[in-house]
């Protein structure tokens, strides 16, 4: 094993900007999709066809994600998944051809796959060798970045910058920042012989709450896509209100999970993840009910605030699994959650053309109503 890790003040400082950097990505991304949908002309499902290729692609990473960060190591992975993500969002507005954003979303989704997997096996480490925890702080740092992208992208359009430059510009801020925090992260790899294993499937229990996992990000990751776009073709928002949809979504999040250590602390894992299911249901369907944007942004929050802990309490859970490692059982359900994530934009799609957004938003509620039902069930089989 080479092992060359920074000081953990170092450490910790790099990986919370390489978390903002990934969130905000997603954050200028989900806030620029109305953007998309109206250059290249599309309606809901060939929309959904471009997000099912960024599926595809963060499925055919994920499954190698895991052997490519051992044999890379966190730093040159880092690198790679995050310059592939932000050059596929600068050029995604830079061509009219149907085929060419296909092939963009393809690597978008490769990339921020690699990229993802490779800061949450770097935050696990820290966590480990620092002896505390600081996951839920991680992930609140990737919402307040998505926030950030949202409400960045919100004032570049109500100062009149066309949408393809704020995806070139961001990106390229977002670059520099990459380059400066991957170059302080761990630069640990391992031995060929582990690198060359290969993803198992997670089995037994950890599928059950790697199902869970996944309905909670298959949420979340509607929430990333289709929001801002419901806010603009639904109420008939400008786009700049538009972004603000998922920016209250994310603001929210970040919020919930820079508390989540101290909710956790309080109330027992199912409870929690009852609460959330209530929460989250609750705030989408207010959001889904009403003709007034303020009153949507203040569902969305609801959503958000419901939905930031389920992934740190399931982390937890799985790293308590009899008989499987904490580093095994977190990868498990990091990689079935990240697929839920990326599926859920195109499954949204497909729902929308077949009935409308509307409709096809409450999938959001029903799964935060699952997620509430299955708590019991799966995490009393964790322990």
């Amino acid at each position: 094993m080479i092992n060359m890790t920074p000081p953990l003040r170092i450490w910790h400082r790099a990986i919370r900007a390489l978390f903002f950097v990934l969130g905000m990505a997603m954050g200028v991304w989900g806030a620029q999709v109305p953007a998309v949908k109206l250059h290249y002309r599309l309606d809901e499902q060939t929309l959904s066809l471009a997000l099912l290729a960024a599926a595809l692609g963060a499925v055919l990473c994920v499954l190698a994600a895991g052997a490519l960060v051992a044999r890379l190591g966190v730093r040159r992975s880092v690198l790679t998944g995050g310059l592939l993500t932000l050059a596929s969002l600068a050029l995604v507005l830079q061509t009219e051809h149907l085929g060419a954003l296909f092939a963009l979303m393809l690597v978008f989704g490769a990339g921020s796959a690699l990229f993802d997997v490779a800061v949450n096996a770097d935050g696990n480490a820290l966590e480990l060798a620092g002896e505390r925890k600081v996951m839920s702080g991680l992930h609140a740092m990737f919402s307040l970045g998505g926030m950030a992208g949202a409400l960045l992208c919100a004032a570049l359009h109500r100062a009149g910058v066309a949408p393809a430059v704020q995806l070139a510009g961001s990106a390229l801020a977002m670059g520099g920042l990459l380059v400066a925090a991957a170059g302080q992260v761990s630069a640990q790899r391992s031995g060929r012989n582990e690198a060359a294993a290969p993803l198992a499937w997670p089995r037994g229990i950890l599928f059950w709450m790697g199902a869970l996992t996944a309905l909670c990000m298959l949420a979340e990751g509607a929430m990333y896509d289709w929001s801002a776009l419901f806010m603009r073709q639904e109420l008939g928002s400008d786009a700049a209100t538009g972004a603000l949809g998922f920016a209250a979504f994310s603001a929210a999040m970040a919020i919930g999970r820079l508390l989540g250590d101290r909710v956790r602390e309080r109330f027992a894992p199912v409870a929690l993840l009852r609460g959330s299911g209530v929460l989250a249901t609750a705030g989408m369907a207010l959001a889904l009910t009403t003709p007034t944007p303020a009153v949507a942004l203040a569902g969305f929050m609801l959503v958000g605030l419901g939905l930031a802990n389920v992934v740190p309490v399931m982390f937890a859970a799985a790293a308590r699994v009899p008989g499987v490692s904490a580093a095994h059982g977190i990868a498990a359900l990091a990689s079935v959650g990240y697929l839920g994530f990326m599926v859920g934009p195109p499954l949204i799609g497909a729902l929308a053309r077949w009935t409308s957004l509307t409709a096809a938003l409450w999938a959001v509620a029903l799964f935060a109503v699952l997620v509430g039902a299955a708590a019991r069930a799966v995490l009393s089989r964790a322990s």
